[in-house]
This record gives structure tokens, C-alpha cells and sequence, in this order.
């Protein structure tokens, strides 16, 4: 699948892998290893942003993947996320579509909206809210009407 259906089908929550379709390297060559890495893995979709136009600049439109956070004793020190514009030369695939019934916790930034958490249900996206104290944060749950067209769209785009 191509970085511009991800774009424009792939819901937020979703679970996306991306390859450049090379074999992975023997263990033994950690330089080219570190760079199949950098261009092969999976993430959890959080973001998309439109295109822009500035005087000086245009900016293909995007979407961010969450590939994880690192730290130790429950405090997270470093999140890694990664960005492709909609001409990025990797293909992607998805893993996972959000569940009915699952909820997510999203944020608005700007004109655009990020998923801070993808909960099971309803009492556990209230839950991760409280510990996390986001002020401006809304929930929204997956429904079947979401799901269903989600199913098609996937379907008449493949």
C-alpha cells in the first residue's frame, strides 16, 4: 500500500508496518543493519497533517507512526516517532485496525488531531486520562458504522 492510501483510508490507532522491500542483513553487519532498521519496521498511526503553503516552503501532506517509548521504572525518557510525506518510496502495509468498542484518546494540535492512547474501552480511556492529566484531551469510540466503512474503503482501494 502506498504512503498516500495510508493518508487517506488508514484510520487513527491504526497498526502500520513499513518496508523498502530489501532482505534483512546478517546480525554481523551492524552498520547496514542499523540502516535496514531506520527504513523497515511498525508503529502505531497518530497523526495526520494536510499539506501547506508557505511563501517560502510547501510541505506534502503526512502521517506520523509511534514506534514506541523507552525509559525504565515506569518514566518514559525518550519516544521515537517517525514521519513520511504521502511520496515516500516505502510501501506499507497495515497490521491492525482499531476495534469496535475501543476508544481513543486524541488531542487536538492546531488544525489537526493526534492520538495520545488507543484504551480497550470506555472506563480504561478514563482511566489513562486521569494518570496522564491531559487538560484539552476528548475521547472518541470506534463504532461499527466506522469500522464497517473502514472495511470497504481498504477493500475498493486495494
Amino acid at each position: 500500500m502506498s504512503a498516500s492510501l495510508i493518508f487517506d483510508i488508514v484510520p487513527l490507532g491504526s497498526l502500520v508496518a513499513y518496508s523498502d522491500g530489501q532482505p534483512k542483513p546478517p546480525a554481523r553487519f551492524t552498520k547496514k543493519l542499523a540502516a535496514w532498521k531506520s527504513r523497515n519496521g511498525a508503529g502505531r498511526l497518530v497523526r495526520k497533517e494536510p499539506g501547506r503553503e508557505r511563501p517560502t516552503y510547501t510541505t506534502t501532506p503526512s502521517f506520523t507512526l509511534h514506534e514506541g517509548d523507552f525509559g525504565e521504572g515506569g518514566i518514559i525518557l525518550i519516544t521515537v516517532m517517525r514521519s513520511y510525506g504521502i511520496d515516500s518510496d516505502l510501501s506499507f502495509r497495515v497490521i491492525e485496525r482499531p476495534k469496535i468498542g475501543q476508544v481513543r484518546v486524541v488531542q487536538d494540535v492546531g488544525e489537526n488531531v493526534e492520538l495520545l492512547h488507543l484504551a480497550e474501552n470506555h472506563e480504561a480511556a478514563e482511566l489513562w486520562l486521569a494518570r496522564n492529566g491531559y487538560t484539552r484531551a476528548r475521547l472518541e469510540e470506534i463504532t461499527a458504522d466506522e469500522a464497517g466503512a473502514e472495511a470497504v474503503e481498504g477493500r475498493a482501494a486495494a
